[in-house]
Protein backbone atom coordinates (compact mmCIF):
# COMPACT_ATOMS: atom_id res chain seq x y z
CA UNK A 1 0.00 0.00 0.00
CA UNK A 2 1.41 3.43 -0.90
CA UNK A 3 2.46 5.51 2.15
CA UNK A 4 -0.19 8.12 1.38
CA UNK A 5 -2.99 5.55 1.85
CA UNK A 6 -1.33 4.13 4.96
CA UNK A 7 -1.14 7.63 6.45
CA UNK A 8 -4.83 8.18 5.79
CA UNK A 9 -5.74 4.90 7.48
CA UNK A 10 -3.59 5.68 10.51
CA UNK A 11 -5.27 9.06 10.93
CA UNK A 12 -8.70 7.45 10.97
CA UNK A 13 -8.06 4.34 13.00
CA UNK A 14 -5.92 5.96 15.68
CA UNK A 15 -7.89 9.22 15.58
CA UNK A 16 -4.68 11.28 15.42
CA UNK A 17 -5.19 14.76 14.07
CA UNK A 18 -1.85 16.03 12.86
CA UNK A 19 -2.23 19.65 11.80
CA UNK A 20 0.02 20.79 9.03
CA UNK A 21 0.03 23.70 6.66
CA UNK A 22 -0.83 23.05 3.04
CA UNK A 23 2.32 22.99 0.94
CA UNK A 24 2.19 24.41 -2.52
CA UNK A 25 3.63 22.61 -5.52
CA UNK A 26 7.11 23.69 -6.59
CA UNK A 27 6.94 26.79 -8.76
CA UNK A 28 8.67 26.31 -12.12
CA UNK A 29 11.64 28.61 -12.77
CA UNK A 30 9.81 30.26 -15.68
CA UNK A 31 7.11 31.47 -13.31
CA UNK A 32 9.22 32.73 -10.39
CA UNK A 33 9.37 36.22 -11.82
CA UNK A 34 5.58 36.29 -11.72
CA UNK A 35 5.50 36.53 -7.90
CA UNK A 36 7.86 39.52 -8.06
CA UNK A 37 5.57 41.07 -10.67
CA UNK A 38 2.52 40.69 -8.40
CA UNK A 39 4.43 42.44 -5.60
CA UNK A 40 5.40 45.23 -7.99
CA UNK A 41 1.74 45.82 -8.87
CA UNK A 42 0.88 45.93 -5.14
CA UNK A 43 -1.79 43.28 -5.64
CA UNK A 44 -1.92 40.82 -2.73
CA UNK A 45 -1.25 37.30 -3.94
CA UNK A 46 -2.04 34.08 -2.17
CA UNK A 47 1.28 32.65 -1.01
CA UNK A 48 -0.30 29.23 -0.76
CA UNK A 49 -1.61 28.09 -4.18
CA UNK A 50 -3.66 25.33 -2.54
CA UNK A 51 -5.77 27.82 -0.60
CA UNK A 52 -8.25 30.29 -2.02
CA UNK A 53 -9.43 33.47 -0.32
CA UNK A 54 -12.21 32.13 1.81
CA UNK A 55 -13.82 32.21 5.22
CA UNK A 56 -11.81 29.07 6.00
CA UNK A 57 -8.67 31.29 6.15
CA UNK A 58 -6.63 30.64 9.26
CA UNK A 59 -7.52 26.95 9.61
CA UNK A 60 -5.04 24.16 8.99
CA UNK A 61 -6.23 20.78 7.81
CA UNK A 62 -5.13 17.20 8.17
CA UNK A 63 -4.43 14.81 5.35
CA UNK A 64 -7.23 15.28 2.84
CA UNK A 65 -9.20 12.80 0.79
CA UNK A 66 -7.81 13.89 -2.55
CA UNK A 67 -4.24 13.45 -1.34
CA UNK A 68 -5.13 9.93 -0.32
CA UNK A 69 -6.53 9.38 -3.81
CA UNK A 70 -3.50 10.84 -5.55
CA UNK A 71 -4.17 8.75 -8.64
CA UNK A 72 -6.38 11.60 -9.81
CA UNK A 73 -3.74 13.77 -11.42
CA UNK A 74 0.01 13.10 -11.51
CA UNK A 75 1.65 16.05 -9.78
CA UNK A 76 4.95 15.70 -11.61
CA UNK A 77 3.53 16.39 -15.07
CA UNK A 78 4.87 19.74 -16.37
CA UNK A 79 1.55 20.60 -18.07
CA UNK A 80 -0.31 19.95 -14.83
CA UNK A 81 2.07 22.08 -12.71
CA UNK A 82 1.89 24.98 -15.16
CA UNK A 83 -1.91 24.69 -15.32
CA UNK A 84 -2.01 25.07 -11.52
CA UNK A 85 0.11 28.23 -11.82
CA UNK A 86 -2.26 29.70 -14.41
CA UNK A 87 -5.23 28.74 -12.25
CA UNK A 88 -3.68 30.63 -9.33
CA UNK A 89 -3.12 33.72 -11.49
CA UNK A 90 -6.85 33.83 -12.19
CA UNK A 91 -7.61 33.37 -8.47
CA UNK A 92 -5.32 36.23 -7.46
CA UNK A 93 -6.59 38.52 -10.24
CA UNK A 94 -10.25 37.53 -10.00
CA UNK A 95 -11.62 41.10 -9.98
CA UNK A 96 -8.84 42.71 -12.03
CA UNK A 97 -9.23 44.15 -15.56
CA UNK A 98 -8.50 41.77 -18.44
CA UNK A 99 -5.40 43.77 -19.45
CA UNK A 100 -3.81 43.30 -16.03
CA UNK A 101 -4.49 39.54 -16.14
CA UNK A 102 -2.91 39.33 -19.60
CA UNK A 103 0.20 41.19 -18.34
CA UNK A 104 0.50 38.68 -15.50
CA UNK A 105 0.21 35.78 -17.97
CA UNK A 106 2.89 37.39 -20.17
CA UNK A 107 5.27 37.60 -17.19
CA UNK A 108 4.73 33.91 -16.46
CA UNK A 109 6.68 33.06 -19.67
CA UNK A 110 4.62 29.95 -20.46
CA UNK A 111 5.62 27.53 -23.19
CA UNK A 112 2.20 26.81 -24.64
CA UNK A 113 1.17 23.35 -25.77
CA UNK A 114 -2.28 22.02 -26.65
CA UNK A 115 -2.19 19.78 -23.54
CA UNK A 116 -1.51 22.77 -21.28
CA UNK A 117 -4.24 24.89 -22.90
CA UNK A 118 -6.83 22.10 -22.59
CA UNK A 119 -5.74 21.46 -18.98
CA UNK A 120 -6.31 25.12 -18.05
CA UNK A 121 -9.66 25.32 -19.86
CA UNK A 122 -10.93 22.12 -18.20
CA UNK A 123 -10.03 23.53 -14.79
CA UNK A 124 -12.50 26.34 -15.51
CA UNK A 125 -15.43 24.32 -16.88
CA UNK A 126 -17.80 26.03 -14.46
CA UNK A 127 -16.14 29.46 -14.60
CA UNK A 128 -16.37 30.82 -18.15
CA UNK A 129 -14.65 34.21 -17.65
CA UNK A 130 -11.12 32.96 -16.84
CA UNK A 131 -11.47 30.29 -19.54
CA UNK A 132 -12.47 32.87 -22.17
CA UNK A 133 -9.77 35.38 -21.13
CA UNK A 134 -7.13 32.64 -21.30
CA UNK A 135 -8.40 31.41 -24.68
CA UNK A 136 -8.32 34.94 -26.15
CA UNK A 137 -4.85 35.58 -24.70
CA UNK A 138 -3.56 32.36 -26.30
CA UNK A 139 -5.25 33.21 -29.64
CA UNK A 140 -3.73 36.70 -29.74
CA UNK A 141 -0.28 35.53 -28.67
CA UNK A 142 0.47 33.67 -31.89
CA UNK A 143 2.80 31.29 -30.05
CA UNK A 144 0.73 28.26 -31.09
CA UNK A 145 -1.82 27.54 -33.84
CA UNK A 146 -4.93 26.27 -32.10
CA UNK A 147 -6.60 23.09 -33.30
CA UNK A 148 -10.23 21.93 -33.25
CA UNK A 149 -9.85 20.37 -29.78
CA UNK A 150 -9.19 23.70 -28.04
CA UNK A 151 -11.94 25.51 -29.97
CA UNK A 152 -14.46 22.76 -29.17
CA UNK A 153 -13.52 22.88 -25.48
CA UNK A 154 -14.11 26.64 -25.16
CA UNK A 155 -17.36 26.35 -27.16
CA UNK A 156 -18.56 23.71 -24.70
CA UNK A 157 -17.65 25.87 -21.68
CA UNK A 158 -19.37 28.97 -23.11
CA UNK A 159 -22.42 26.94 -24.13
CA UNK A 160 -22.64 25.32 -20.71
CA UNK A 161 -22.70 28.75 -19.06
CA UNK A 162 -25.11 30.05 -21.76
CA UNK A 163 -22.74 32.71 -23.06
CA UNK A 164 -23.99 32.43 -26.64
CA UNK A 165 -22.70 35.86 -27.72
CA UNK A 166 -19.13 34.81 -26.93
CA UNK A 167 -19.82 31.34 -28.37
CA UNK A 168 -20.76 32.87 -31.73
CA UNK A 169 -17.56 34.96 -31.72
CA UNK A 170 -15.48 31.78 -31.34
CA UNK A 171 -17.53 29.95 -33.98
CA UNK A 172 -17.03 32.84 -36.44
CA UNK A 173 -13.29 32.67 -35.81
CA UNK A 174 -13.32 28.91 -36.50
CA UNK A 175 -15.24 29.26 -39.78
CA UNK A 176 -13.02 32.15 -40.93
CA UNK A 177 -9.90 30.08 -40.39
CA UNK A 178 -11.46 27.11 -42.22
CA UNK A 179 -11.04 23.37 -41.70
CA UNK A 180 -11.61 23.53 -37.93
CA UNK A 181 -15.32 22.75 -37.66
CA UNK A 182 -15.85 19.00 -37.25
CA UNK A 183 -18.50 16.58 -35.97
CA UNK A 184 -17.54 17.30 -32.36
CA UNK A 185 -18.14 21.03 -32.98
CA UNK A 186 -21.60 20.18 -34.33
CA UNK A 187 -22.36 17.95 -31.33
CA UNK A 188 -21.30 20.65 -28.85
CA UNK A 189 -23.40 23.33 -30.56
CA UNK A 190 -26.57 21.25 -30.91
CA UNK A 191 -26.23 19.87 -27.38
CA UNK A 192 -25.68 23.27 -25.72
CA UNK A 193 -28.48 25.01 -27.65
CA UNK A 194 -30.89 22.18 -26.78
CA UNK A 195 -29.78 22.30 -23.13
CA UNK A 196 -30.57 26.04 -23.06
CA UNK A 197 -33.99 25.28 -24.67
CA UNK A 198 -32.99 27.24 -27.77
CA UNK A 199 -34.70 24.71 -30.04
CA UNK A 200 -34.80 26.86 -33.18
CA UNK A 201 -31.08 27.60 -32.91
CA UNK A 202 -30.30 23.87 -32.50
CA UNK A 203 -32.31 23.03 -35.64
CA UNK A 204 -30.65 25.92 -37.49
CA UNK A 205 -27.20 24.48 -36.72
CA UNK A 206 -28.34 21.22 -38.36
CA UNK A 207 -29.72 23.05 -41.41
CA UNK A 208 -26.45 25.01 -41.81
CA UNK A 209 -24.18 21.95 -41.74
CA UNK A 210 -23.22 22.39 -45.39
CA UNK A 211 -22.23 26.02 -44.71
CA UNK A 212 -19.99 24.70 -41.93
CA UNK A 213 -18.37 22.23 -44.34
CA UNK A 214 -20.21 19.14 -43.04
CA UNK A 215 -22.52 16.65 -44.76
CA UNK A 216 -26.28 16.70 -44.14
CA UNK A 217 -26.71 13.01 -43.31
CA UNK A 218 -28.70 10.56 -41.16
CA UNK A 219 -26.09 10.42 -38.37
CA UNK A 220 -26.28 14.21 -37.93
CA UNK A 221 -30.09 14.08 -37.95
CA UNK A 222 -30.05 11.38 -35.26
CA UNK A 223 -27.67 13.48 -33.16
CA UNK A 224 -30.07 16.43 -33.36
CA UNK A 225 -33.04 14.26 -32.31
CA UNK A 226 -30.99 12.80 -29.46
CA UNK A 227 -30.08 16.22 -28.06
CA UNK A 228 -33.66 17.50 -28.35
CA UNK A 229 -34.99 14.42 -26.55
CA UNK A 230 -32.30 14.63 -23.86
CA UNK A 231 -33.57 18.06 -22.86
CA UNK A 232 -37.30 17.19 -22.98
CA UNK A 233 -38.14 18.54 -26.45
CA UNK A 234 -39.54 15.15 -27.50
CA UNK A 235 -42.62 16.52 -29.24
CA UNK A 236 -40.41 18.70 -31.48
CA UNK A 237 -38.15 15.70 -32.17
CA UNK A 238 -41.12 13.53 -33.20
CA UNK A 239 -42.45 16.27 -35.49
CA UNK A 240 -39.01 16.53 -37.13
CA UNK A 241 -38.87 12.74 -37.49
CA UNK A 242 -42.11 12.65 -39.47
CA UNK A 243 -41.40 15.83 -41.47
CA UNK A 244 -37.75 15.21 -42.38
CA UNK A 245 -37.27 11.51 -41.67
CA UNK A 246 -38.07 10.48 -45.24
CA UNK A 247 -35.15 12.60 -46.52
CA UNK A 248 -32.66 10.32 -44.74
CA UNK A 249 -34.61 7.06 -44.44
CA UNK A 250 -36.51 6.21 -41.27
CA UNK A 251 -34.88 3.27 -39.51
CA UNK A 252 -35.28 1.50 -36.16
CA UNK A 253 -32.44 3.45 -34.53
CA UNK A 254 -34.06 6.80 -35.38
CA UNK A 255 -37.44 5.59 -34.07
CA UNK A 256 -35.75 4.33 -30.90
CA UNK A 257 -34.38 7.82 -30.17
CA UNK A 258 -37.89 9.31 -30.01
CA UNK A 259 -39.29 6.31 -28.08
CA UNK A 260 -36.48 6.73 -25.55
CA UNK A 261 -37.30 10.45 -25.34
CA UNK A 262 -40.90 9.74 -24.33
CA UNK A 263 -39.75 7.08 -21.87
CA UNK A 264 -37.15 9.31 -20.21
CA UNK A 265 -39.79 12.04 -19.98
CA UNK A 266 -41.89 9.56 -18.00
CA UNK A 267 -44.84 9.78 -20.39
CA UNK A 268 -45.78 6.10 -20.63
CA UNK A 269 -49.02 6.93 -22.50
CA UNK A 270 -47.09 8.57 -25.37
CA UNK A 271 -44.40 5.88 -25.19
CA UNK A 272 -47.06 3.16 -25.58
CA UNK A 273 -48.56 5.02 -28.57
CA UNK A 274 -45.16 5.36 -30.22
CA UNK A 275 -44.34 1.69 -29.44
CA UNK A 276 -47.43 0.70 -31.43
CA UNK A 277 -46.29 2.99 -34.28
CA UNK A 278 -42.95 1.16 -34.39
CA UNK A 279 -44.58 -2.29 -34.33
CA UNK A 280 -47.01 -1.33 -37.14
CA UNK A 281 -44.27 0.29 -39.27
CA UNK A 282 -41.68 -1.41 -41.45
CA UNK A 283 -39.15 -0.95 -38.63
CA UNK A 284 -38.79 -4.13 -36.61
CA UNK A 285 -38.30 -3.61 -32.84
CA UNK A 286 -34.79 -4.54 -31.74
CA UNK A 287 -33.26 -5.16 -28.32
CA UNK A 288 -32.93 -1.42 -27.68
CA UNK A 289 -36.64 -0.91 -28.48
CA UNK A 290 -37.65 -3.65 -26.02
CA UNK A 291 -35.19 -2.45 -23.41
CA UNK A 292 -36.36 1.16 -23.64
CA UNK A 293 -40.04 0.25 -23.27
CA UNK A 294 -39.41 -2.24 -20.44
CA UNK A 295 -37.44 0.42 -18.56
CA UNK A 296 -40.30 2.92 -18.97
CA UNK A 297 -42.79 0.39 -17.60
CA UNK A 298 -40.62 -0.45 -14.58
CA UNK A 299 -40.04 3.24 -13.79
CA UNK A 300 -43.79 3.80 -13.65
CA UNK A 301 -44.20 0.83 -11.32
CA UNK A 302 -45.77 -1.39 -14.00
CA UNK A 303 -43.47 -4.28 -13.09
CA UNK A 304 -46.06 -6.95 -13.97
CA UNK A 305 -46.30 -5.76 -17.61
CA UNK A 306 -42.53 -5.41 -17.82
CA UNK A 307 -42.02 -8.98 -16.54
CA UNK A 308 -44.55 -10.27 -19.12
CA UNK A 309 -42.68 -8.58 -21.95
CA UNK A 310 -39.37 -9.87 -20.55
CA UNK A 311 -40.63 -13.49 -20.37
CA UNK A 312 -42.20 -13.16 -23.85
CA UNK A 313 -38.79 -12.22 -25.27
CA UNK A 314 -37.28 -15.51 -24.04
CA UNK A 315 -40.26 -17.45 -25.44
CA UNK A 316 -39.92 -15.75 -28.86
CA UNK A 317 -36.20 -16.61 -28.85
CA UNK A 318 -35.46 -12.88 -28.82
CA UNK A 319 -32.79 -13.22 -26.15
CA UNK A 320 -32.74 -10.21 -23.77
CA UNK A 321 -29.36 -8.57 -23.43
CA UNK A 322 -27.61 -7.57 -20.22
CA UNK A 323 -29.19 -4.07 -20.29
CA UNK A 324 -32.74 -5.51 -20.21
CA UNK A 325 -31.82 -8.04 -17.51
CA UNK A 326 -30.26 -5.22 -15.45
CA UNK A 327 -33.45 -3.19 -15.77
CA UNK A 328 -35.57 -6.09 -14.45
CA UNK A 329 -33.12 -6.78 -11.59
CA UNK A 330 -33.09 -3.11 -10.56
CA UNK A 331 -36.91 -2.91 -10.66
CA UNK A 332 -37.28 -6.06 -8.53
CA UNK A 333 -34.74 -4.73 -6.02
CA UNK A 334 -36.59 -1.40 -5.86
CA UNK A 335 -39.79 -3.28 -4.98
CA UNK A 336 -37.77 -5.10 -2.27
CA UNK A 337 -38.17 -8.38 -4.16
CA UNK A 338 -34.46 -9.10 -3.78
CA UNK A 339 -34.72 -12.94 -3.77
CA UNK A 340 -36.44 -12.73 -7.20
CA UNK A 341 -33.76 -10.31 -8.40
CA UNK A 342 -31.03 -12.75 -7.34
CA UNK A 343 -32.93 -15.51 -9.17
CA UNK A 344 -32.96 -13.45 -12.42
CA UNK A 345 -29.24 -12.78 -11.82
CA UNK A 346 -28.62 -16.55 -11.60
CA UNK A 347 -30.86 -17.29 -14.63
CA UNK A 348 -29.19 -14.80 -16.94
CA UNK A 349 -25.77 -16.31 -16.26
CA UNK A 350 -27.08 -19.81 -16.94
CA UNK A 351 -28.74 -18.74 -20.22
CA UNK A 352 -25.57 -17.12 -21.53
CA UNK A 353 -26.35 -13.48 -20.78
CA UNK A 354 -23.23 -12.48 -18.87
CA UNK A 355 -23.61 -9.80 -16.14
CA UNK A 356 -21.60 -6.58 -16.19
CA UNK A 357 -20.71 -3.90 -13.63
CA UNK A 358 -24.21 -2.35 -13.90
CA UNK A 359 -25.79 -5.70 -12.92
CA UNK A 360 -23.66 -5.90 -9.80
CA UNK A 361 -24.21 -2.20 -9.03
CA UNK A 362 -28.00 -2.66 -9.00
CA UNK A 363 -27.71 -5.48 -6.48
CA UNK A 364 -25.06 -3.72 -4.35
CA UNK A 365 -27.10 -0.49 -4.22
CA UNK A 366 -30.16 -2.18 -2.73
CA UNK A 367 -28.25 -4.67 -0.57
CA UNK A 368 -26.38 -1.73 1.01
CA UNK A 369 -29.71 -0.08 1.83
CA UNK A 370 -30.89 -3.11 3.81
CA UNK A 371 -27.40 -3.56 5.34
CA UNK A 372 -26.80 -7.00 3.77
CA UNK A 373 -23.08 -6.22 3.82
CA UNK A 374 -21.91 -9.87 3.79
CA UNK A 375 -23.60 -10.32 0.40
CA UNK A 376 -22.18 -6.97 -0.76
CA UNK A 377 -18.62 -8.08 0.08
CA UNK A 378 -19.25 -11.40 -1.68
CA UNK A 379 -20.41 -9.62 -4.85
CA UNK A 380 -17.45 -7.20 -4.70
CA UNK A 381 -15.01 -10.12 -4.51
CA UNK A 382 -16.81 -11.76 -7.44
CA UNK A 383 -16.47 -8.56 -9.48
CA UNK A 384 -12.79 -8.38 -8.61
CA UNK A 385 -12.25 -11.99 -9.70
CA UNK A 386 -14.13 -11.64 -13.02
CA UNK A 387 -12.44 -8.34 -13.94
CA UNK A 388 -13.11 -6.92 -17.43
CA UNK A 389 -16.61 -5.45 -17.73
CA UNK A 390 -17.37 -6.48 -14.13
CA UNK A 391 -14.66 -4.38 -12.48
CA UNK A 392 -16.06 -1.99 -9.81
CA UNK A 393 -16.41 1.62 -11.02
CA UNK A 394 -17.21 5.06 -9.56
CA UNK A 395 -20.91 4.14 -9.20
CA UNK A 396 -20.01 1.03 -7.19
CA UNK A 397 -17.85 3.02 -4.79
CA UNK A 398 -20.38 5.85 -4.57
CA UNK A 399 -23.02 3.37 -3.38
CA UNK A 400 -20.59 2.13 -0.73
CA UNK A 401 -19.73 5.69 0.33
CA UNK A 402 -23.40 6.69 0.61
CA UNK A 403 -23.99 4.03 3.25
CA UNK A 404 -21.08 5.03 5.52
CA UNK A 405 -22.22 6.07 8.99
CA UNK A 406 -18.97 7.41 10.49
CA UNK A 407 -15.49 8.57 9.35
CA UNK A 408 -13.78 5.43 10.67
CA UNK A 409 -15.51 3.36 7.94
CA UNK A 410 -13.96 5.34 5.07
CA UNK A 411 -10.53 3.58 4.95
CA UNK A 412 -12.15 0.30 3.89
CA UNK A 413 -13.72 1.94 0.82
CA UNK A 414 -10.44 3.73 0.06
CA UNK A 415 -8.60 0.40 0.16
CA UNK A 416 -11.03 -1.01 -2.39
CA UNK A 417 -10.55 2.06 -4.60
CA UNK A 418 -6.79 1.71 -4.41
CA UNK A 419 -6.94 -2.00 -5.23
CA UNK A 420 -8.89 -1.20 -8.40
CA UNK A 421 -6.58 1.73 -9.35
CA UNK A 422 -9.71 3.83 -9.51
CA UNK A 423 -9.47 7.58 -10.21
CA UNK A 424 -11.63 9.93 -8.16
CA UNK A 425 -13.94 12.29 -10.09
CA UNK A 426 -15.95 15.43 -9.33
CA UNK A 427 -19.12 13.57 -8.33
CA UNK A 428 -17.25 11.44 -5.81
CA UNK A 429 -15.51 14.52 -4.40
CA UNK A 430 -18.95 16.07 -3.84
CA UNK A 431 -20.18 12.90 -2.17
CA UNK A 432 -17.16 12.82 0.18
CA UNK A 433 -17.62 16.55 0.85
CA UNK A 434 -21.26 15.87 1.75
CA UNK A 435 -20.22 13.04 4.09
CA UNK A 436 -17.70 15.26 5.90
CA UNK A 437 -20.40 17.94 6.25
CA UNK A 438 -22.76 15.36 7.77
CA UNK A 439 -20.00 14.30 10.18
CA UNK A 440 -19.03 17.97 10.78
CA UNK A 441 -15.32 17.31 10.07
CA UNK A 442 -14.32 20.89 9.29
CA UNK A 443 -10.66 20.23 8.59
CA UNK A 444 -11.51 17.43 6.15
CA UNK A 445 -14.04 19.71 4.43
CA UNK A 446 -11.34 22.36 3.90
CA UNK A 447 -8.85 19.79 2.62
CA UNK A 448 -11.32 18.22 0.19
CA UNK A 449 -12.37 21.64 -1.14
CA UNK A 450 -8.76 22.66 -1.77
CA UNK A 451 -7.96 19.37 -3.50
CA UNK A 452 -10.96 19.73 -5.82
CA UNK A 453 -9.62 23.13 -6.89
CA UNK A 454 -6.07 21.83 -7.21
CA UNK A 455 -7.00 19.00 -9.56
CA UNK A 456 -9.52 21.02 -11.58
CA UNK A 457 -12.43 18.78 -10.53
CA UNK A 458 -14.49 21.54 -8.98
CA UNK A 459 -15.89 23.16 -7.04
CA UNK A 460 -19.10 23.11 -9.09
CA UNK A 461 -22.65 24.20 -8.26
CA UNK A 462 -23.22 21.07 -6.14
CA UNK A 463 -20.06 21.74 -4.09
CA UNK A 464 -21.09 25.34 -3.40
CA UNK A 465 -24.63 24.26 -2.45
CA UNK A 466 -23.27 21.76 0.09
CA UNK A 467 -20.92 24.34 1.65
CA UNK A 468 -23.47 27.19 1.74
CA UNK A 469 -26.11 25.08 3.49
CA UNK A 470 -23.54 23.68 5.94
CA UNK A 471 -22.25 27.16 6.87
CA UNK A 472 -25.83 28.34 7.36
CA UNK A 473 -26.49 25.37 9.64
CA UNK A 474 -23.37 26.35 11.65
CA UNK A 475 -24.70 29.90 12.00
CA UNK A 476 -21.85 31.35 9.89
CA UNK A 477 -24.07 33.56 7.76
CA UNK A 478 -21.37 35.91 6.44
CA UNK A 479 -19.24 32.96 5.35
CA UNK A 480 -22.22 31.34 3.63
CA UNK A 481 -23.00 34.58 1.78
CA UNK A 482 -19.34 34.86 0.73
CA UNK A 483 -19.52 31.47 -0.99
CA UNK A 484 -22.89 32.29 -2.54
CA UNK A 485 -21.56 35.45 -4.21
CA UNK A 486 -18.39 33.62 -5.26
CA UNK A 487 -20.57 30.99 -6.95
CA UNK A 488 -22.65 33.69 -8.67
CA UNK A 489 -19.49 35.50 -9.85
CA UNK A 490 -18.48 32.30 -11.68
CA UNK A 491 -21.75 32.35 -13.62
CA UNK A 492 -23.32 29.39 -11.80
CA UNK A 493 -27.09 29.43 -11.34
CA UNK A 494 -27.97 28.57 -7.70
CA UNK A 495 -30.57 25.94 -6.88
CA UNK A 496 -33.99 27.45 -5.97
CA UNK A 497 -33.69 26.23 -2.35
CA UNK A 498 -30.32 27.98 -2.06
CA UNK A 499 -31.80 31.24 -3.42
CA UNK A 500 -34.57 31.08 -0.78
CA UNK A 501 -32.03 30.36 1.97
CA UNK A 502 -29.73 33.21 0.89
CA UNK A 503 -32.61 35.71 0.76
CA UNK A 504 -33.48 34.77 4.35
CA UNK A 505 -29.81 35.01 5.41
CA UNK A 506 -29.39 38.43 3.76
CA UNK A 507 -32.38 39.81 5.68
CA UNK A 508 -31.08 38.36 8.93
CA UNK A 509 -27.59 39.77 8.26
CA UNK A 510 -29.04 43.26 7.69
CA UNK A 511 -31.08 43.00 10.90
CA UNK A 512 -27.97 41.94 12.84
CA UNK A 513 -25.96 44.83 11.37
CA UNK A 514 -28.72 47.28 12.31
CA UNK A 515 -28.80 45.89 15.87
CA UNK A 516 -25.02 46.19 16.15
CA UNK A 517 -25.14 49.81 14.94
CA UNK A 518 -27.89 50.59 17.46
CA UNK A 519 -25.92 48.96 20.30
CA UNK A 520 -22.80 50.84 19.21
CA UNK A 521 -24.65 54.15 19.27
CA UNK A 522 -26.06 53.42 22.76
CA UNK A 523 -22.62 52.38 24.06
CA UNK A 524 -21.10 55.50 22.53
CA UNK A 525 -23.67 57.70 24.31
CA UNK A 526 -23.03 55.90 27.61
CA UNK A 527 -19.28 56.30 27.15
CA UNK A 528 -19.51 60.04 26.40
CA UNK A 529 -21.92 60.54 29.33
CA UNK A 530 -19.52 58.73 31.65
CA UNK A 531 -16.63 60.83 30.37
CA UNK A 532 -18.53 64.06 31.01
CA UNK A 533 -19.27 62.95 34.60
CA UNK A 534 -15.59 62.24 35.23
CA UNK A 535 -14.58 65.65 33.84
CA UNK A 536 -17.11 67.35 36.16
CA UNK A 537 -15.70 65.44 39.17
CA UNK A 538 -12.16 66.46 38.27
CA UNK A 539 -13.18 70.11 37.92
CA UNK A 540 -15.18 70.00 41.16
CA UNK A 541 -12.20 68.48 42.96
Amino acid sequence: MPPIFQQFKTIFWQNIYLKSKFKSPTIPTTCRSFLVYIHYLHIPHNRNPGESKSPFKGFHFVHSVANSLSLTAPQNEPANELAIQVQNIFKNYRDSPTRKIELALNHCCLTLTEDLILNVLRRHRSDWKPAFIFFNWVSKGGQIILGSGVYNEILDILGKMRRFGELNQVLDEMTNRGGLVNEETYRVLVNRYAAAHKVEEAIEVFNKRRDLGLELDLAAFQKLLMCLCRYKHVEVAETLLYSKGNDFGRDTKTMNIVLNGWCVLGNVHEAKRFWKDIVSSKCKPDLFTYGTFIKALTKKGKLGKAMKLYRAMWEKHCKPDVVICNCIIDALCFKKRIPEALEVFREMSELGCLPNVATYNSLIKHLCKIQRMEKVYELLDEMQDKKGSCMPNDITFNFLLQELKKPEQLPWVLERMERNEWKINGDTYNLILKLYVAWDCEERIIGTWNEMEKYGLGPDRRSYTIIIHWLHHKGRIKDALHYFWEMKSKGMVPEPRTEILVNAMSMKSKENDAEQEEKGAINSKKSSSSMRKRIRKIRAG
